[in-house]
């Protein structure tokens, strides 16, 4: 599936092309829709610089949010380590 973006709206955004794609791919790698992998490619751009423009842009690699820390905790009172 390939989607067209009209110019009229690229140019509205005051962005070039490569970084009006770049702004799309860390939205939805932000809200969690992309991997890493596919951000990248959206943002036609290698991984590694893709992971150095999340880190300029203070957006973290990997979400950690409580229900991973409990299931830690869980894991860690089960191994009997806590």
């Amino acid at each position: 599936m390939s989607i067209v973006i009209s110019e009229e709206i690229v140019q509205a955004s005051g962005l070039d092309t490569d970084k009006f794609c770049q702004e799309i791919a860390l939205h939805l790698f932000q809200t969690g829709h992309l991997t890493l992998g596919y951000a990248s490619q959206l943002a036609k751009m290698e991984q590694s610089s893709f992971r150095q423009l999340l880190k300029e842009r203070g957006i973290p690699l990997y979400s950690y949010d409580v229900e991973d820390f409990e299931l830690d905790l869980k894991n860690l009172r089960d191994l009997g380590r806590l």
